[in-house]
């Protein structure tokens, strides 16, 4: 992968893997989606996924140590969390894609085929917890506000997967953040009328909002209010809502420019910003309740919290 400076002369016809951010000046050339060892290909965009992962459990089991709370509770759950999120992921694409594979049901188990929604995974890992705590006789919000500053760092890093697939971008743009990608480089259900038509004459890119870097930053700030915020929350589960609210402030405006949007089936609904809105109502109802009950029984901590008995070691 090459860079070169602010002076760089942008091409008319891009090579295949290359990637341009135009009015940043920037021209990255051999951006690869993949790479091989002993003759296995493996690509690029799962190696990413899976760095955010480490990274988001290493945070949430040095958060839960800070708090005394045993870490291998926390790796115990990852284990579940990353199974059950990727079949949830799955199963979320495929019911919203249901026409890609209502012909060819084998093609649902071919991961590599790509077809994997983050709010599928959520929803899937909090399942998970919440049973978890169950079994474990624990405290679900105490363990998912433990969790998830972890969360939202592995989402901070796994979206630059899509960048590596040049995928989970938006309308077309002229802003200061415009990409831009060769066509042959994306899928052709990706391009819209919009981008279509602003495509110019002799050259073979399209140029588009990266919703995929909007996506990392804004979770990249929510992190950060977060981790702040943690030594100033008033009751267990409020870091949980924060996200709920946070994250979904954010996916309901950048999902409003994505092309490659899920529909609820028969509509021109976008199923995740729906979603996404939901959570952010419920999530800020709740918070306000939480707080006003908080308030009205003199400031004490409204939400009974367990404690976690420590494993001996």
């Amino acid at each position: 992968m090459g860079k070169k400076g602010l002076d760089v002369t942008m091409q008319d016809i891009m090579d295949i893997t290359d990637i341009a951010f135009p009015n940043l000046g920037i021209y990255l050339k051999n951006v690869p989606k993949s790479f091989s060892i002993f003759g296995f290909e493996i690509a690029l965009y799962g190696v990413i996924i899976g760095i955010g992962v480490l990274c988001g459990v290493l945070l949430a089991a040095r958060i839960a140590r800070k708090e005394n709370v045993d870490s291998d509770l926390i790796w115990d759950f990852a284990v579940y969390a990353i199974i059950f999120s990727i079949i949830g992921a799955r199963i979320y694409y495929v019911v919203f894609s249901w026409d890609l594979y209502q012909d060819n049901l084998l093609a649902i188990f071919n991961l590599r085929g790509g077809g994997l929604a983050i709010y599928g995974g959520v929803i899937a890992a909090f399942l998970t917890l919440w049973v978890y705590c169950k079994v474990k006789k624990q405290s679900f919000l105490q363990i998912a506000d433990i969790c998830v500053p972890g969360l939202v760092l592995g989402q901070v890093i796994g979206r630059w997967g899509n960048f590596t697939n040049r995928e989970v971008f938006g309308e077309y743009t002229d802003s200061l953040l415009a990409m831009r990608l060769p066509v042959d480089a994306v899928r052709s259900s990706d391009i819209s009328e919009k981008i279509a038509a602003h495509m110019v004459e002799g050259t073979n890119y399209i140029q588009v909002h990266p919703t995929f870097l909007y996506e990392s930053l804004w979770n990249l700030v929510l992190l950060f209010v977060m981790l702040y915020y943690r030594r100033h929350k008033k009751f267990e589960g409020e870091q949980w809502l924060l996200y709920l609210g946070g994250y979904g402030l954010g996916r309901a405006w950048i999902e409003g420019i994505r092309t490659d949007t899920l529909l609820i089936p028969n509509t021109t609904i976008a199923v995740s910003q729906l979603l996404a809105v939901v959570l952010f109502a419920a999530a800020l109802a709740a918070d306000i309740l939480v707080r006003l009950h908080w308030k009205r029984r003199g400031g004490r901590t409204p939400v009974v919290t367990v404690k976690i008995d420590q494993k001996t070691k």
